[in-house]
């Protein structure tokens, strides 16, 4: 594209309406993702000649070979598909947020007759209710197991009442923490009124359940019975921690308020988060923003609410934000769509909401410097450990890189792995796995070959592909890439006799690297990963179809209930050393389909059980047949 493309000619056909462009440098990487209310204008303005340019700008410009745009409707609709793509893309030179956060809920499915009460990821539009968001997974876990203690809800997806009686109750009803609705055994209303209690109780309305534990503890005291008042002295206790740590709000009924203020140096930020609910600090985190030096914090807030608010949930009614940001009236109106109420972006400037802000900065400042050694430390192990890379081999460039692998037993259900590094950072969400299709046997290099072949359809190619072996392995990828008119840089990881990395082999040289080096750890750490990944989806695969292959001759136990065995179980020894109680709990199971289980897998243990006189007789006709 570059090689035809003229800068020049293509800016006069830019139109005056709104929209995004996207600027591509000569290995048609995209390297900045922009939105404009007039695409002519804004786009223009990068290669004009100008003292104001910063040295960002001026970098970035100095990398584009062309660029590309689509025409949008409106403003608004311009920025959600900037946003979209930012995140798509995470071009280099928009500034990025490194942190993936993602805040638990707590969820009541008030729709159903019977409710469950369990935590959730993301906060859908139904009619379930929604407590959140939790700054800590550990408080939405203790919330959870204390609530099962006060008030025993059902956590099983069976469908109720049409289930009622189907099946056995579960192992929580035994140890007293369900109340077995499954059975009839608590009415609708009974039930319902421990679901109001919960919902008091997430809405931050304590004082009921603490005053009846009280008594109850008071009472089992009074009778003597000190068991029962140590359990009940035990759940106040627990009752009145969660009640005075864990602030919980109920997000369908109050107003809430995000309070963002940033620290920067350098080509590192800090954004310091205050999530306020009710007029009460719920808690507060930091995010790390990777930045070109030079970048303001208004660029840097600007960019963190797009990128951040674009992936979370839950929108606050209120952002308070240290400074005046790009674009703010339309980056409301985006919030504001997306929430399905009106959110306000404010920048306080007085009184106890500019202090606030105050506030926030302090918190990111101190995060900062707190965090600067392990940020540059970060950065060597990372980036710099890819600069030596490119040194090494005298690429430049190298953003994304990819190595591969190939695990088999004799040839057993050979599998290949891609794992994916960009900027030094393993992207998990990115890794692929490979069952081999078309080789038979322990043919490593002809597996390869597959692997990297069907990986090739694929957009979002890498900048460089690591090989886990030398020279013959770097010769498939070579071929296979000029097979598909791919130009792509292949290194192989060399290794010596003791199967440890020693070099690069790149061009039909080895190079030689220093086992000191951050660019060797980060080889090496490619290569383990490559190698892990590949064989854990190897041990994934042979103990599935090992159960699977068990599991096909129990009598009662068909397709269904297999998956389900599978899920529970990682092993066949897992599976073994599993009672009947156990497996009855298991979802699509009940108490007969489970001994038939246990009695398939332990037949010893049921010839023992079995009566005296029906012994005997089977004795008795082996041994005549035996005669026979």
């Amino acid at each position: 594209m570059s090689q035809s493309f003229d800068i020049e000619e293509e800016l006069k056909k830019l139109p005056a309406k709104p929209g995004v462009y996207l600027m591509h440098n000569s290995l048609d990487e995209i390297i900045y993702v922009g939105k404009a209310i007039k695409l002519k204008n804004r786009v223009r303005q990068y290669f004009q000649s100008s003292r104001n340019k910063s040295a960002k700008i001026l970098k970035m410009v100095s990398h584009i070979a062309w660029f590309e745009y689509i025409v949008t409707d409106s403003e608004l609709e311009a920025l959600m598909l900037e946003c979209n793509l930012i995140k798509e893309y995470r071009p280099r030179y928009n500034t990025m947020l490194t942190d993936d956060k993602g805040y638990p809920y707590i969820r009541v499915t008030v729709d159903e007759d019977f409710p469950r009460v369990y935590k959730v990821h993301q906060m859908k539009k139904d009619r379930s209710r929604y407590f959140g968001p939790y700054t800590s997974h550990t408080a939405v876990s203790d919330t959870l197991e204390l609530l099962q203690k006060l008030f025993p809800l059902r956590t099983c997806r069976r469908v109720l009442p049409r289930d009622i009686g189907k099946e056995r109750p579960c192992l929580n009803y035994h140890m007293g923490l369900c109340t077995a609705p499954c059975q009839g055994k608590i009415s609708k209303e009974e039930y319902g009124r421990n679901v109001e209690q919960v919902l008091r109780f997430l809405s931050g309305d304590t004082k009921e359940i603490i005053r009846d534990l009280t008594n109850k503890m008071n009472a089992a005291s009074e009778e003597l019975n000190f068991e029962e008042a140590i359990r009940l002295r035990e759940l106040l206790s627990s009752v009145k921690h969660v009640a005075e740590k864990q602030k919980i709000t109920d997000t369908g009924e109050t107003f809430d308020r995000d309070v963002i203020a940033c620290a920067a140096e350098g080509n590192e930020a800090i954004v310091q988060v205050f999530f306020m609910r009710s007029g009460k600090m719920m808690g507060r985190d930091h995010f790390h923003m990777e930045c070109e030096e030079g970048t303001t914090r208004s660029e840097i807030l600007e960019n963190f609410v797009k990128q951040f608010y674009s992936g979370t949930p839950f929108i606050p009614g209120e952002l308070f934000l240290q400074e005046e940001i790009a674009d703010q009236l339309a980056i409301g109106a985006w919030l504001s769509e997306l929430r399905g109420r009106k959110v306000a972006v404010i920048v306080p400037k007085r009184g106890e909401k500019e202090r606030l802000i105050e506030l926030a900065e302090k918190n990111a400042w101190t995060v900062l410097e707190r965090d600067k050694d392990k940020i540059r430390r970060e950065e060597l192990r990372t980036r710099g450990a890819v600069r030596e890379i490119e040194a090494w081999t005298g690429l430049s460039d190298l953003h994304r890189m990819e190595a591969y692998d190939i695990s088999n037993i004799s040839g057993f259900e050979s599998v290949g792995s891609m794992v994916v590094f960009e900027d030094g950072k393993p992207k998990k969400n990115d890794y692929r796995k490979f069952r081999i299709r078309t080789v038979s046997g322990p043919d490593d290099y002809a597996s390869m070959a597959e692997v990297i072949g069907r990986r090739l359809k694929h957009e979002k190619l890498p900048d460089l592909i690591l090989m886990d072996g030398g020279k013959g392995q770097v010769h498939i990828a070579e071929r296979v890439l000029r097979e598909n008119g791919i130009s792509i840089p292949v290194c192989g990881m060399v290794k010596d006799d003791h199967h440890n990395t020693r070099g690069l082999y790149y061009q039909d040289t080895e190079i030689p690297v220093d086992r000191h080096s951050e660019g060797f750890h980060l080889i090496t750490r490619i290569q383990d990963e490559a190698h892990r990944f590949a064989i854990t989806y190897h041990r994934g695969l042979h103990t599935k179809n090992s159960i699977q292959s068990v599991l096909s001759g129990i009598p009662g136990v068909g397709p269904k209930r297999e998956k389900a065995l599978i899920r529970h179980f990682t092993d066949m020894d897992a599976l073994k050393a599993a009672s009947v109680e156990e497996i009855a709990a298991i979802d699509g199971f009940n108490r007969p389909a489970a001994e038939k289980v246990v009695s398939f897998l332990h037949p010893e243990a049921s010839e023992e059980t079995q009566p005296a006189e029906e012994k005997e007789n089977n004795t008795t006709g082996r041994g005549s047949q035996n005669a026979d």
